[in-house]
């Protein structure tokens, strides 16, 4: 009988490239200290071969073809915050995967889903690789989403998995975690990327075959990625990102990736003793505690998926000591940061080259989108110029290179949800005007055009009040072509 022959490899975990030795750097993606060693055993089958695929016949039907129509229906969650990140709900036989800090709440948030999901009598089953079904049933009676339609077990080895799920037929898998879980045909250990890699594709083979919708909960590296292969990420439908601040109680669930639904899409958790509970109007959440006269503050309405949520950037100016100021951002990108600086420097000559700027999205938030910019801009000179801003203006805007505040979309609804929490004046960028002409005379008042960066300081301070000490006040500010 031949013997078992196997061999050390090591393979990057970022894309998953294989190398016989060992380097600092991989030759695939070009990442850093991404590269792990693995026995990989030459006589073995491979784990992602499924048996039931490779033997049934493949059928193709034609896109016109109405034999086969059924009715399609998600099934809900229970949680509106939950069903809106998903698209309108979980899609039957979809690969959804869930991952987040440790203590941020992933288990929480399934535990109290297989609740909503277990009243509708749909049947789940909650598999933990981490925990004890004595320890899960302890917290899931602590939650109150004790149901009889959801059953716990606590199993790591995946054959053992999917041979339950085959003979329980539920409606939902819960996987926690992928992390845990592992073949024993394969000699690496649980979370390596050949693990990770082979047992996805077995739980992909699951749920498309079964109409088992599966979720994964994924733990996540010290830079906050997926921990695996990348394409754990390209197999799966869905990939949910849980963030949060563990010294706060607000949670934020964003959808980055949905094949059947909107990407960006977010939903707003609040942790408390009973479990997470939603936040229906996040807005208010992250502005209740803003001050009347803020001084270097502006309130941006942003676009979250389908969603507007306003939120209040902060930002402050003051002088370094330091040869090389210091330049931090939170919540937002730092080289966009670099690039408001330049552009305020060069049009309305802020001289901010020898001082600290700090910029911070207040509750926790991380905004990707330019139209940020504007309200960065006008926090920074509020900031410097010492001056208050009218803490009933909301504005929004992208700022190019050149100084000109650039159109984005949607500005029809930013408007009508910054009016509804009782804002008053908007400064919107001039190309979306024709995009907000059908909110009617009395709220179009209240809507002030600006083309240019230079005419923001006279949207601010249109009385010209202010305390500027670089210049010389109001003076200063007519030497820039403003009127008052």
């Amino acid at each position: 009988m031949a013997k078992t022959r196997s061999r050390n490899i090591f393979v990057c975990t970022s894309c998953g490239a294989q190398s016989p030795k060992w380097q600092g750097r991989c030759n695939e993606c070009g990442e850093w200290n991404t590269l792990q060693e693995e026995v990989v055993v030459q006589d073995k089958g491979r784990g992602w071969v499924s048996k039931e695929t490779t033997s049934s016949e493949v059928v193709a039907l034609s896109t016109s073809d109405k034999a086969d129509a059924r009715p399609f229906q998600r099934i809900s969650t229970g949680i509106s915050e939950f069903d809106r990140t998903l698209g309108g709900g979980v899609v039957p036989g979809s690969f959804i995967l869930l991952g987040g800090d440790p203590g941020i709440g992933k288990s929480t948030l399934l535990l109290q889903m297989t609740k909503g999901i277990g009243d509708q009598n749909l049947k789940v089953l909650y598999v933990s690789g981490e925990e004890s079904v004595q320890q899960t049933l302890m917290r899931a009676r602590r939650l109150k989403t004790v149901s009889p339609n959801t059953f716990i077990a606590s199993e790591s080895n995946l054959d053992i998995i999917i041979e339950l799920a085959k003979k329980m037929t539920p409606d939902v898998l819960i996987v926690d975690s992928i992390q845990t879980v592992y073949l024993s045909e394969l000699q690496s250990a649980p979370g390596t990327v050949s693990q990770v890699r082979e047992c996805s594709h077995k739980l992909m083979n699951l749920a498309k075959n079964s109409q088992t919708a599966v979720f994964l909960i994924g733990h996540v590296t010290k830079d906050g990625h997926i921990a695996g292969p990348k394409t754990l990420e390209h197999m799966v439908d869905t990939v949910l990102s849980f963030e949060g601040d563990l010294h706060h109680h607000y949670r934020i669930l964003r959808s980055l990736k949905n094949r059947f639904g909107t990407t960006n899409e977010l939903g707003v958790f609040q942790m408390q003793s009973g479990g997470l509970q939603e936040v229906t109007n996040p807005s208010e959440l992250f502005l209740e505690e803003r001050s009347e006269n803020p001084q270097g503050s502006a309130v941006l309405a942003s676009m979250e998926g389908s969603r507007v949520i306003l939120c209040e950037v902060q930002s402050l100016t003051t002088p370094s000591p330091l040869p090389m100021p210091r330049r931090n951002t939170i919540g937002f990108d730092l080289q966009r940061t670099h690039l408001i600086l330049a552009v305020l420097d060069k049009h309305l000559d802020l001289h901010l080259a020898n001082r600290d700027v700090f910029v911070n999205i207040v509750g926790g938030l991380k905004i990707n989108e330019p139209a940020v910019d504007l309200a960065v801009a006008a926090s920074l000179i509020s900031s410097d110029w010492n001056s208050d801003m009218d803490a009933k203006m909301c504005l929004f805007g992208e700022i190019g290179l050149t100084g000109e505040v650039r159109g984005v979309v949607q500005a029809d609804q930013r408007v009508k949800e910054a009016h509804k929490l009782g804002f008053t004046k908007f400064i919107v960028p001039f190309a979306n005007k024709k995009h907000v002409a059908d909110l009617g005379p009395q709220l179009l008042k209240s809507v002030q055009f600006i083309k240019s960066i230079k005419e923001l300081p006279r949207f601010l301070f249109p009385t010209g009040a202010t305390n500027r000490k670089s210049h010389k006040g109001k003076e200063a500010v007519k030497s820039l072509d403003l009127e008052f």
